[in-house]
C-alpha cells in the first residue's frame, strides 16, 4: 500500500524540495470544533448528515445531466461537471474531519496534512474557474444569442472544462512546496479542522514574511481574477437584460442567471472573508465556521439552488426518479 508520506515525498521531490531534513514535526494535531464528548457527537452526526446529503444532491445532478439527452447542452454540461467537482471538494475535508471527531489523538501526518492542503485548495481553485466559465457561458447566451451556437460548441465547451480542471490542479504545487520547506519544530497543534496556510505559518519556527506575502498574494490573484471575470460578465448581462422590452423576457433572463449569482455570492462571500480580509485577529472559532460554510455548506446548497430555480433540471430529476422507481 502506498502511504500518504510516500505520495507527498515523491510530489515534493518532483518539484525540487531539498530541505526535508529540517522538518522536526512529523505530525500535526487538528483540534476541530470541540473537545467535549457530547458536542463531538452532535458535530459528528450533523456533519455526517450534511456530507451524505451533499453527495446525494450533487450525485443526482450528475446522473440527470448524464442520462437526460435534453440536458446535453453547454449550460448543463458545465453544471454536471460543477456538481461532480463539489463531490470531490467536500470529500477532501469532511471524511478526515469525521475520523478526527471520533479519534482521541486527532493527529494527521505531516505528508497527509500537505496532501489535504493540495487537494482542498486545488479543488477550490477549480471551482473558481468553473464559476467564471459558467458566467461566460451565460454572457454569450444572453448578450450574443445569435452567435452563441457557433461560439459555444460542444468542442469549445469541453476545452473550457479541461482548462478549468487542469489549471486548478497546476496552481498550487509551488505554494505547497514553499510552505512545506518551512521549519516546523513545535508546537504542532492546529486549531482548525483542515490544514490551512494561516495556522501552518503560525507554527513555523522561523518567520517567513516573504513566503507568507507571496502565498496570500497568490490566493488573492486566484480569487479576484475569476471574480472580476464573473463581475464583468454579469455587468454586461444586466445591461442586456434591462434593454429587453418585454417583462417576460427579463424574467426569463433573470431566472436563468439568478441561481448562478446566488452560488457565486455564497462561495465568494465566505472565501473573501477568509483569505482576503485580515483574519489574523479573528478568533479561531470564527475562521473554522467560515471555512465550514464555503467548504461544506455551500456544496450542499448548490444542488438545491440550481434545481429549485430551473424548470428543465426539475423535469430531468423527476424523470430520473421515475426511472429509478421502475427499475426497483
Amino acid at each position: 500500500m502506498i502511504t500518504h508520506f510516500s505520495v507527498v515525498s515523491v510530489f515534493l521531490t518532483a518539484f525540487g524540495s531539498k530541505n526535508s531534513s529540517i522538518h522536526f514535526v512529523t505530525e500535526f494535531i487538528l483540534l476541530g470544533f470541540s473537545n467535549q464528548g457530547e458536542m463531538q457527537s452532535f458535530f459528528f452526526c450533523s456533519i455526517l448528515i450534511l456530507y451524505l446529503l451533499t453527495l446525494l444532491g450533487n450525485g443526482t445532478i450528475v446522473c440527470a445531466v448524464r442520462w437526460d439527452q435534453r440536458l446535453h447542452t453547454p449550460m448543463y454540461i458545465f453544471l454536471g461537471n460543477f456538481a461532480f467537482l463539489e463531490i470531490w471538494y467536500v470529500s477532501s475535508t469532511i471524511p478526515n474531519m469525521l475520523v478526527n471527531i471520533l479519534s482521541e489523538n486527532k493527529t494527521i501526518s505531516f505528508s497527509a496534512c500537505f496532501l489535504q492542503f493540495y487537494f482542498f485548495f486545488s479543488l477550490g481553485t477549480t471551482e473558481c474557474f468553473f464559476l467564471s466559465a459558467m458566467a461566460y457561458d451565460r454572457y454569450l447566451a444572453i448578450c450574443r444569442p445569435l452567435h452563441y451556437p457557433s461560439i459555444m460548441t460542444r468542442k469549445f465547451c469541453v476545452i473550457l472544462i479541461c482548462i478549468c480542471w487542469v489549471s486548478g490542479f497546476l496552481c498550487y504545487p509551488v505554494p505547497i512546496v514553499l510552505i512545506s520547506q518551512l521549519p516546523f519544530c513545535g508546537p504542532n497543534i492546529i486549531d482548525h479542522f483542515v490544514c490551512d496556510p494561516g495556522p501552518l505559518f503560525a507554527l513555523s519556527c522561523v518567520p517567513a514574511p516573504s513566503t507568507e506575502l507571496l502565498c496570500y498574494t497568490f490566493n488573492s490573484m486566484i480569487i479576484f481574477g475569476p471574480f472580476f471575470c464573473i463581475l464583468g460578465s454579469y455587468t454586461l448581462v444586466l445591461r442586456a437584460v434591462f434593454r429587453v422590452p418585454s417583462g417576460a423576457g427579463r424574467t426569463k433572463a433573470f431566472s436563468t442567471c439568478g441561481s448562478h449569482l446566488v452560488v457565486v455570492s455564497l462561495f465568494y462571500g465566505t472565501l473573501m472573508v477568509m483569505y482576503v480580509s485580515p483574519t489574523s485577529g479573528n478568533p479561531a472559532g470564527m475562521q473554522k465556521i467560515v471555512t465550514l460554510i464555503y467548504s461544506a455548506l455551500t456544496p450542499l446548497l448548490n444542488p438545491l439552488i440550481y434545481t429549485l430555480r430551473n424548470k428543465e433540471m426539475k423535469n430531468a430529476l423527476k424523470k430520473l426518479l421515475k426511472l429509478t422507481t421502475i427499475q426497483n
